[in-house]
């Protein structure tokens, strides 16, 4: 066999990796304590307060005192109704099976609020939102049935435990982003308008199915299966935690179209910070002026040091911003 050859098959055998992208700045991490249910689904900024969802508890809201290292997870406890769900019996049947088992019939997996301070939880085993005021009991928006009937026509919200994983609204609180979790993941869009919730001309702004490469840390070949784990709203963009692929991506509120990514995968698979477990374990996404904050939904499970409660990192900002070009 020839050299060209040889060299040929060592690149075809070498390990699929992603690019590089700019690795972010690690600025601090945060131990929770506090969450009854455990399992840190999601984060929102509310009017200069953070609060958080655990998939585990129905009932309750949690506000975060951030005074110390340490968190401190405060309940608000919700009356919540019972919900309308488009989503087939075969779907809403296996959540309701696994609620008996683990807990948390409504699956929060995401929280997000408007500039009023009212908070929206993005429900996986209904596939709708429920609105919880700043004052009032909460509502289940009477989103419409189309939403879910184009998402599955795209690919989307197709497996068990593979629903909606993300919420993002706007100030106005008249328009709502949700985030499909996998196979295919996606980004979906609503708006209220005359008082009612509609898609114009279509809900889905991106179905995007298939694998991607690992983050060089992984120092693997196997491929990872595309998903978000959540969205935030910020200056106009969408951004994207992709799990999977330890990276933030910024997109276009339009049509969800990649413009940069940032990769956190420097320091969160640190020795230290590993879990033993086969996917990545971070579920929300908070992106501001000055960088980002990721929680880690880590299921009870302890990681290499020994922590078992979730954590919240706080990231910086890239050197030129969020709103810098690609390179």
């Amino acid at each position: 066999m020839t050299r060209a050859w040889l060299a040929a098959l060592a690149l075809v055998a070498a390990p699929v990796l992603a690019a590089p992208f700019e690795e972010l700045a690690l600025v601090s991490e945060h131990p929770v304590e506090g969450m009854i249910g455990g399992n840190l689904s999601g984060l929102a900024m509310c009017n200069g307060r953070l609060w958080t969802v655990s998939d585990r508890d129905d009932t309750l809201l949690y506000s975060l005192d951030t005074s110390q290292k340490t968190w401190t997870a405060e309940p608000h406890t919700m009356v919540v109704p019972e919900p309308v769900s488009y989503l087939p019996l075969n779907l809403r049947s296996l959540a309701s099976l696994s609620a008996v088992v683990r807990g948390g019939s409504m699956d929060f997996e995401g929280v997000s609020c408007d500039d009023a301070g009212n908070r929206y939880l993005v429900s996986e085993a209904h596939g709708t939102v429920l609105k919880v005021p700043v004052t009032g009991d909460p509502v289940w928006l009477d989103l419409p049935q189309a939403l879910v009937d184009q998402a599955r026509s795209r690919g989307m919200l197709q497996r068990f435990n593979a629903i909606f994983e993300g919420i993002a609204v706007n100030g106005a609180g008249d328009r709502i982003w949700l985030a499909a979790e996998r196979e295919s993941r996606g980004l979906l869009v609503v708006q209220r308008e005359q008082g009612k919730w509609g898609c114009k001309k279509s809900c889905v702004l991106l179905a995007d199915p298939g694998q991607e490469a690992p983050p060089p840390q992984l120092k693997g070949d196997k491929l990872s299966t595309k998903d978000f784990s959540d969205i935030s709203l910020f200056n106009g963009k969408l951004f994207t935690l992709e799990r999977s692929v330890y990276r933030i991506c910024r997109r276009t509120l339009e049509t969800g179209a990649v413009e940069r990514c940032w990769s956190f995968a420097k320091e969160a698979l640190l020795p230290e910070r590993v879990y033993d477990q086969p996917y990545g374990l971070t579920e929300a996404l908070v992106v501001d002026e000055a960088g980002a904050w990721i929680g880690i939904d880590n299921n009870f499970s302890a990681r290499a040091d020994g922590e078992k409660r979730p954590i919240v990192w706080r990231f910086s900002a890239p050197a030129d911003g969020w709103g810098g070009s690609a390179r």
